[in-house]
């Protein structure tokens, strides 16, 4: 299996306290993977430590063979886009600037501002949904139209590798599903995408790599077809539950268990 992003005993921490130890990761070339799991489990942890954010307390993240703290960051953000959880734009900026700023990794002394990333720009704000708010200011926009402006300045960096953390976050239903889409014709155009989501059914419908984690460990990966099984729900999510066959898609859907209601009786 052709991976360029891999790690390999790897250890995160903050600090004193340590959050995931001797993690082996594979992200397969060409693939949709998600990291899934319950909250505070060392899914973004370790999104974060793929993306060069954190550094690892041991072992390494290597991106096409090579330690991924050697690369010159330019070079790096030209080869892997990130989409972190609740960034923060500079006060007053407006859409379309922000999203430009996707361009700067390929700007340089003999490459200046040209046609090609003006139409990158509005391509990323119109496959987002956003290129109607292009000249007002973010700091004014609701949650969710923030999070799609994000997500087009990481589309407008071109990269072949996309890290999002948690990119449906304050969207509705009907938005989570248009950028899950979205990441689904991204991936089909050939781009490797690594998305940390909560939702399972979600990760199941989209993910062709399914990682699964719980307490800092991996506890399953491989196809979602393979992984998303109600044992492995209970375990990783501690929710009793059925997993039948999605009918739009045919991956599987996890449907909970119902609550048990107490029984009335009469005199």
């Amino acid at each position: 299996m052709k991976a360029r992003l891999t790690a390999e005993d790897l250890t995160l921490a903050y600090g004193r306290r340590t959050i995931t130890e001797g993690l082996d990761v594979v992200v397969p070339d060409g693939s949709f993977t998600v990291i899934a799991g319950p909250n505070a489990c060392g899914k973004s942890t370790l999104l974060r430590a793929l993306a060069r954010i954190l550094e690892p307390a041991g072992g390494t993240v290597l991106l096409d063979g090579e330690r991924i703290g050697s690369w010159p960051a330019r070079k790096l953000a030209r080869t892997l886009g990130l989409l972190p959880q609740s960034p923060i734009a500079p006060e007053g900026i407006a859409v379309a600037d922000l999203v430009a700023r996707g361009r700067y990794p390929h700007q340089g002394l003999l490459r200046q501002w040209s046609k090609e990333d003006e139409r990158v720009v509005q391509e990323s704000m119109e496959a987002t949904g956003v290129a109607d708010l292009a000249a007002r200011p973010v700091d004014e926009l609701s949650g969710g139209q923030r999070q799609r402006v994000w997500i087009a300045m990481a589309l407008a960096q071109r990269t072949p590798l996309l890290l999002l953390d948690e990119p449906t976050t304050f969207l509705d239903l009907a938005h989570q599903i248009e950028i899950l889409d979205l990441c689904a014709r991204l991936h089909e155009e050939g781009r490797t995408i690594v998305a940390v989501l909560h939702d399972l059914n979600h990760a199941a419908r989209y993910a062709t790599h399914l990682i699964a984690m719980r307490d800092g460990r991996i506890v399953a990966e491989g196809d979602p077809s393979a992984v998303v099984t109600a044992e492995l729900v209970e375990e990783v999510f501690r929710l009793p539950c059925r997993v039948i066959d999605d009918p739009e898609t045919g991956t599987p859907l996890v449907v909970p268990a119902a609550r048990r209601r107490a029984v009335k009786t009469g005199l």
